[in-house]
């Protein structure tokens, strides 16, 4: 621990608002969720706008909290409901800084020695980072990843966190606890965690910005704030870092804002057809992209060499996974964006000529509304058929949300597309439906949305599902009656 203490530091830090008891508590540990506080604990508990009231806040999480200290980001009616307690509100601007001067109390880290390599974009952040780890592994790097499909080191599944990047004080206590089992630290950061300084303080050796399509309107408001909170990766490269972009218009408008921090743009690998037949899906464009900004950042740490790292990659979960069912492809994909959607499906015509395409998806509740139009245009653009279905629909009726998805599908395709509102239905309808097709006809089925995730949220609850193991269920039961 550190010589400053933590009652030390909320004593002495420019607070909007204090309330300060007789005897000052001890501190021994600082929280972020109000259920894992004892009796020495400090809990950081932001309030965001749209979020509960003071009095559910209070009902909810504070009541029964057992946290020796509070620190907020506004003031709460509830204040004068915990007399004991020391308080602390402190400016929103303020938040990340106070938060990382107490994790480097509770959480050091050694920066010295460790290298941080953080990934920002849209669509394809997981996949980079998965490479990226796959090439230094077999570089004889020990590694730890942190990103949408949990905590891994060297290449093993720790955790699931819950989150692509999980909240700050949760991150540094991670990266604490693993930090001496690694060289390197690669990290997809998505636009919440900048805008909410959950990667305050964590210097990037190099960063990677893979592209930028609407998504998270429903947070960031407009285009022009989406992409103000991704820009604020470029504020922890290193003085001596540099951001690679694989997107030319992420790096022409990057520059036009003339960033101290150098930009890089990378153009795709080119790669021969023994390379691809070995990692077919290299095939996709957007996964040389992926790939070809992976290779910039590995040679941050390894130097420029001439290297075959693609031989070391391996298919992501969830994206781009095949199967075959005769003459057949099912594809499942974690695309839920438009621009995921018009990615692969122009992918899938480009790898897949002579096939015709079925594509079963949907759109998450309690998001961006304005993206499922958009999502059913590039759908009924690119397929030949389609199911629209559920995805998480969270506190959403599912029926709305296919209903604003169906706008975007022009009327001259209506009879391309059919309605299955539950997921594991729409799966079995579209399977049972190939199955019937005559052999001489060649198809390519996308499930798309969910990916690697195993659940399905609706009205607060997260009920174990998987798109992978319903199709793996549906094909060992269509093979056994063919």
């Amino acid at each position: 621990m550190s010589e400053i203490s933590l009652i030390q530091i909320l004593t002495e830090v420019n607070a909007e608002w204090r309330q300060q008891p007789v005897t000052l508590p001890t501190l021994t540990n600082m929280q972020w969720r109000a259920d894992a506080c004892d009796a020495n604990s400090v809990l950081f508990f932001q309030c965001f706008d749209g979020g509960p009231s003071d009095a559910e806040i209070y009902q909810r999480y504070l009541q029964s909290s057992r946290c020796a200290a509070l620190v907020t980001n506004r003031q709460l009616a509830c204040f004068d409901q915990l007399p004991n307690t020391l308080i602390v509100v402190i400016a929103p601007a303020d938040w990340a800084q106070v938060i990382g001067r107490c994790c480097d109390v509770c959480y050091p880290l050694a920066t010295e020695r460790l290298h941080f390599i953080g990934v920002t974009g849209t669509n394809g952040k997981t996949t980079t980072v998965k490479y990226v780890e796959a090439i230094l592994l077999a570089h004889g790097q020990r590694v730890l990843s942190v990103g949408t499909l949990g905590l891994f080191l060297n290449g093993q599944r720790q955790l699931e966190t819950g989150f692509t990047s999980p909240p700050q004080i949760e991150l540094r206590r991670l990266l604490h606890e693993y930090q001496t089992h690694c060289d390197v630290v690669v990290m997809e950061i998505s636009s919440h965690a900048l805008d909410q300084g959950r990667v305050y303080g964590i210097p990037l050796r190099a960063a990677g910005w893979t592209n930028f399509t609407q998504d998270h309107l429903d947070y960031h408001h407009d285009e022009a704030h989406y992409f103000a909170a991704k820009s604020l990766i470029l504020n922890l490269i290193q003085f001596d870092g540099r951001l690679y972009c694989s997107s030319a218009a992420v790096a022409n408008r990057l520059l036009a804002q003339q960033s101290t921090v150098p930009i890089e743009l990378v153009s795709p690998q080119q790669l021969s057809s023994a390379a691809i037949a070995a990692k077919p899906f290299l095939a996709l464009e957007h996964n040389r992209h992926n790939y070809a900004l992976a290779i910039a950042l590995v040679n941050c740490l390894l130097g420029e060499n001439e290297r075959d790292d693609w031989q070391y990659l391996i298919a992501v979960d969830g994206r781009f996974e095949c199967q075959t069912f005769g003459n057949h492809t099912i594809v499942i994909d974690f695309a839920h964006t438009p621009d995921a959607l018009e990615t692969i499906l122009i992918a899938i015509r480009n790898g897949f000529p002579t096939a015709r395409i079925a594509t079963v998806f949907g759109c998450g509740g309690d998001r961006d509304r304005s993206k499922r139009p958009l999502m059913g245009a590039a759908v009924a653009r690119h397929s030949d058929i389609c199911i629209v279905t559920s995805d998480n629909p969270r506190t959403e009726d599912p029926a709305q949300i296919i209903a604003d998805i169906l706008i975007g599908i022009p009327s001259d395709a209506i009879e391309k597309r059919t309605v299955v509102i539950e997921r594991a239905e729409a799966i079995a309808q579209i399977l049972n439906w190939l199955a019937q097709r005559p052999i001489t006809e060649f198809w390519v089925v996308l499930i798309a949305g969910k990916g690697h995730e195993r659940y399905i949220d609706r009205n607060g609850h997260k009920t174990p599902y998987s798109d992978q193991d319903e199709v793996a269920r549906h094909l060992a039961r269509l093979s056994c009656t063919q």
